[in-house]
């Protein structure tokens, strides 16, 4: 059973939301996953203070991930898709991937 970290796909047309699941690889995008272990808004965000006022911050992807269980999964080789390699990366949770200039 080849298990797979990916993206499922929920919202709204064009308002995306996107749960972080595990899943295996030949399950259907929408199918009920084995576990959910985050959330992922593409859609920016702008912060606001108290008052409900723009702040002069930079607009924000939310992005909420379990990291224990990340790593629980990671560790029992479920494999990410790409796009959520580039969210775990940022996390810190694993290296970068190379791109095709890296290896030369």
């Amino acid at each position: 059973m080849v298990l797979r970290i990916r993206l499922a796909r929920f919202g709204n047309k064009h308002n995306p939301f996107f749960n972080i699941v595990v899943a295996q690889a030949r399950s259907a995008r929408g199918a009920k996953p084995l576990e959910v272990i985050g959330t992922y808004n593409p859609i920016p965000k702008r912060p606001t203070n108290l008052y409900g006022e723009d702040a002069d911050a930079r607009p924000y992807k939310e992005i909420a991930l379990d990291r224990s269980r990340a790593k629980y999964w990671l560790g029992v080789g479920a494999q990410p898709s790409d796009p959520v390699w580039k969210l775990m990366g940022m996390a810190g949770l694993v290296a970068p991937k190379p791109t095709t200039f890296d290896k030369a």
